[in-house]
């Protein structure tokens, strides 16, 4: 179901997955250490979902990537 923030969290998933895959991680392994399920990072990731999280998952996510959060959300061309 779309939603006022269906893009935004598309993006946000592409960025996910971009970060993940340029360490050579699996969606399991991210999903480890940000300490949420292999599926919820999977819809997360997955450009047709549109899955909301909260914000302290948005962080964990970065800080598992070691990446500073605000990367999450650039919208890249």
């Amino acid at each position: 179901m779309a939603t006022k923030h269906t893009r935004t969290l598309q993006i946000i998933g592409l960025n996910i997955a971009y970060y993940r895959k340029s360490k050579g991680w699996t969606q399991l392994n991210l999903a480890e250490k940000a300490n949420i399920s292999r599926t919820f990072m999977g819809h997360i990731e997955a450009a047709n979902m549109s899955v909301g999280m909260t914000l302290e998952t948005l962080l964990d996510i970065a800080a598992a990537l070691e990446i500073e959060p605000h990367k999450l959300l650039e919208i890249r061309a």
